[in-house]
């Protein structure tokens, strides 16, 4: 199967790295990037071919393209390969836009394309940790979504959704999820310099109980309340800190903050998807 970057950024590079890790041989891989350099890296690092424009239509027909511009510049990158991919599958791992926006842009004469799935992954996919929301529109058979998981599973671990709309609250959880995470970092090693400790020892320590408390959940059947029952004594150390998380709110602090995200994911939807 051939199969077309639209895009040749850090996930496009992500999921090709992953891909051909896992059995894609470079060969069937091409980038279409208007920037030089991004094609020379690519090809230099990955052996996969690279053009400055997409090639016509059919000659993706019985493959995929994977739309990996940014949303911004979607319609105009679109615009070359309206009413020419014919039954191509057309992966989107572009944030916000929605699907009927880019099956009408890939449309002919009102026509839209209708074999799209709308995929949301996060940055740890850079080295093959992230994690990523899928939605195939009814237009994609069984053997479009095995090839569109396939393409994603090469930079982590997926979710299909049921809903087009579930999209936005993937965005808000694991989308904007690891700058939570890295904010919180930021506060455990602020908290450890406030205690005396110097900068690479309190980065050590923040890091690394964040990563081993994730690694313990992970490899653990017990739900994380569970976990986190079983390390809060009563009356002790950890206790007092959770009592005082729960009085500053933190908890419903970060609902509301995915809340945010969300909101604003649909509203981006909006905005990039006009004509």
């Amino acid at each position: 199967m051939n199969i077309t970057f639209l895009g040749g950024g850090n996930m496009a590079s992500a999921l090709i790295g992953g891909m051909i890790e896992r059995g894609f041989e470079a060969a069937s891989i091409l980038v279409v990037d208007i920037d030089a350099a991004s094609r020379e890296r690519l090809h230099a690092r990955f052996g996969v071919r690279a053009r400055a424009a997409p090639e016509d239509g059919a000659a993706m027909e019985g493959g995929a393209l994977v739309l990996a511009v940014k949303p911004q510049q979607m319609k105009t990158a679109l615009a070359p390969l309206a009413g020419t991919l014919r039954d191509t599958l057309v992966i989107s791992i572009a944030a916000g836009l929605r699907l009927a926006d880019l099956g009408r842009w890939l449309g002919k004469e009102g026509a839209p394309h209708t074999r799209l799935v709308r995929c949301m992954p996060n940055t740890p996919a850079l080295i093959g940790a992230g994690v990523t929301g899928m939605y195939a529109a009814p237009g994609v058979d069984a053997a479009g979504r095995e090839t569109a998981e396939r393409i994603l599973a090469a930079a982590g671990s997926i979710i299909w959704v049921d809903d087009e709309a579930r999209l936005d609250a993937v965005t808000g959880v694991s989308g904007s999820g690891p700058a939570y995470v890295f904010h919180f970092i930021e506060a455990l090693e602020a908290a450890a310099l406030a205690h005396g400790f110097d900068a690479a020892a309190a980065r050590r320590l923040a890091i690394d109980t964040v990563l081993g408390a994730a690694r313990l959940a992970a490899a653990s059947e017990d739900p994380p309340s569970a976990l986190r029952e079983k390390v809060t004594s009563k009356g002790g150390a950890t206790a007092a800190a959770l009592a005082s998380l729960a009085a500053a709110g933190w908890g419903g602090a970060l609902i509301d903050a995915v809340a945010a995200a969300a909101a604003r994911s649909r509203e981006l939807g909006e905005e990039f998807g006009q004509d």
